[in-house]
């Protein structure tokens, strides 16, 4: 028996051990979970379960977003950070219980590119990131392997000219961190906007200046205790449109997953877009 069956079986046996029924489905490629959320809401289910990591909840969700169904997350991936921003617990069991819960909330959602996202996008260096993570595959996964390929980007990446334009004022910028935080943090308690709300209508556009690949480096670790926008250079505003232009097609990744723009890119947030399965709040 498969990885991919032997999973399908557990699954199935924890829920229905809860006296559910449900749909157990594995997931065989990019895009996978987005069409199986699309059938589902189809066929008018009521909450879809993303079991797995950001780029499932990812597709989940932009298949959910703007209908009556609910979405609810096993983090079970490599960053998390969704689940993390939105306190849900990381023990599959305890987080299937509150997936087949009761208490839902309605959380924003993120546009970028015509690609939706729920937690985080970026355009600098996070996304050149994404594209090497990416392209490891399943090979390499966690938080040391974000760690590796932080250090090696930090010295390969070059940032670019841009601007930005936000609230009707224009910036001209060449930033090391060009980030739209919809939720708190890139995922394993690496917060890049630690007062970011996903249920306020906005944006909170995070801007860190081109600095030198030592300075970066040791400034990385702020991210676990206090967030970049405690860093140096770092300047924080929140946006409800953005557009960002450069001489270059720009890359860029919604919730981890990488993508690439035109020259032109804009963002926007789409305010109460979706219901996410949330624990219930203590008494």
């Amino acid at each position: 028996m498969g990885r991919g069956a032997e999973l399908q079986q557990s699954v199935t046996a924890m829920v229905g051990s809860r006296g559910i029924a449900a749909d157990v489905w594995v997931t065989d490629a990019p895009g996978h979970a987005y069409d199986i959320a699309t059938k589902a809401v189809a066929r008018g289910v009521s909450t879809v379960v993303a079991w797995g990591g950001d780029g499932t909840v990812n597709e989940v969700a932009s298949a959910l977003a703007f209908t009556a169904s609910r979405m609810a997350i096993v983090p079970v991936g490599s960053g998390n950070g969704l689940a993390r921003h939105l306190a849900i617990p990381l023990n599959p069991e305890r987080a299937l219980d509150v997936a087949l819960g009761s208490h839902d909330t309605v959380i924003d959602v993120g546009e970028l590119d015509g690609r939706r996202f729920v937690n985080v996008a970026g355009l600098g260096i996070d996304a050149a990131i994404a594209h090497c993570f990416a392209a490891d595959g399943l090979r390499r996964r966690g938080l040391r392997r974000y760690a590796e390929l932080t250090m090696t980007e930090v010295f390969a990446y070059r940032s670019q000219d841009c601007t930005i334009e936000a609230n009707g004022e224009a910036l001209r910028v060449r930033p090391l961190l060009l980030t739209l935080a919809n939720g708190s943090q890139f995922g394993n308690g690496a917060f890049v906007a630690r007062s970011a709300r996903t249920d306020d209508g906005l944006l909170d556009l995070v801007i860190a200046k081109e600095r030198a690949p030592l300075a970066a480096l040791l400034q990385a670790p702020m991210l676990f205790f206090g967030g970049a926008t405690r860093l140096p250079g770092v300047t924080t505003r929140q946006v409800s449109e953005v557009t960002v232009t450069s001489a270059a097609p720009i890359p860029y990744h919604v919730d981890g997953e990488p993508g690439v723009g035109g020259t032109t890119v804009r963002a926007c947030i789409h305010p109460r877009g979706l219901r996410v399965m949330v624990p219930r709040p203590a008494a």
